[in-house]
């Protein structure tokens, strides 16, 4: 029996075509969930078409667990999950148990499908850079999906959090969300910064080192630009303590993490920062506006039950 699924396909809109693939089966150690959630990732559209042909697409979603994994681990059958891992843009897909998290009644499963990649992304290179309370951490390409769970973040680790964004109209909500500061560029920040989540690369990236004070840490995430940072002589100079640079790439074992999300939405501490929902067979919509920067924060599909199909 087969299940549908999005998969890569050069010809088809924006890299992807719905189209029918195998049911997964699970290895001892995973669960098989039923999805009804899935949120779009910037740098999964972007290169979708370069995908093998009949990938299944994505790694975000949320859902109800059908089968409990062999081994004895994880939710029990029935669960509402949230779960990271690739293959996750199909009307069933299976998940290691220390990549899913339970989802508390009061969540909407949509919001908490919005969750993985950003929110892990955006608590890992928090974490990374060190304790923040009392800090100054500067999050460029706030406006997206990691930008807007790393203000809220920084914000509840006690952090002075300023919000660098395109333009004056991404900046929107971002204070409410909790930046003290919300500025287009980087150009008008006059003090140096002790801790940079940079999302945007390019001569963003060099122009955001050059802000970091001594002793101060950039964790580079993303590279929305395209474009080379080049960094001009001597710049990478500094008295005092080290100034360092740190990639980000660890999505191992994230179920606790998840799960630290999912509490935070559940207590209201959190917004998951929804921007656009709609069905499945309208992702290259949300893609067009995903790369014209016109969500603010995630794309949420919704999958139809394999028994609507």
């Amino acid at each position: 029996m087969g299940v549908k699924a999005l998969v890569a396909d050069a010809q088809g809109a924006a890299g992807v075509r719905v189209g029918e693939v195998p049911e997964p089966v699970p290895e001892r150690d995973e669960v098989l969930v039923e999805v009804l959630h899935a949120s779009v990732n910037f740098g999964e559209m972007r290169y979708a078409a370069y995908r093998p042909p009949g990938t299944v697409m994505g790694h975000d979603a949320a859902g109800v667990v059908l089968r409990a994994a062999a081994d004895g681990t994880g939710p029990p059958a029935g669960s509402r999950v949230v779960a990271f891992g690739p293959g996750a843009w199909a009307q069933q897909a299976v998940f290691g148990t220390g990549s899913v998290a339970e989802v508390p009644e009061q969540v909407d499963l949509a919001e908490a499908a919005a969750l993985p990649m950003t929110g892990i992304t955006a608590l890992r290179t928090l974490r990374a850079a060190g304790p923040i309370l009392g800090r100054r951490v500067l999050i460029t390409g706030a406006s997206g999906g990691v930008g807007r769970i790393a203000v809220q973040l920084a914000r509840l680790g006690g952090a002075h959090v300023i919000a660098s964004v395109g333009s004056p109209a991404r900046g929107a909500g971002l204070a409410e969300l909790g930046a003290d500061e919300v500025v287009v560029g980087l150009d008008t920040i006059g003090r140096p910064v002790d801790v940079v989540l940079e999302n945007v690369g390019g001569p963003h990236l060099v122009a955001a080192w050059g802000l970091l004070g001594p002793g101060g840490n950039l964790q580079s995430i993303g590279w929305a630009s395209g474009e080379p940072a080049v960094f001009p002589p001597n710049s990478t100079f500094g008295l005092g303590p080290a100034r360092t640079l740190s990639s980000f790439g660890d999505v191992t074992d994230t179920g606790p993490d998840l799960a630290t999300l999912v509490g935070l939405l559940a207590r209201g501490e959190l917004s998951a920062e929804v921007g656009w929902r709609g069905a499945w067979d309208l992702v290259a919509e949300a893609a067009d506006a995903l790369f014209a920067r016109r969500i603010p924060g995630k794309a949420v599909l919704d999958i139809p039950p394999l028994r609507d199909a």
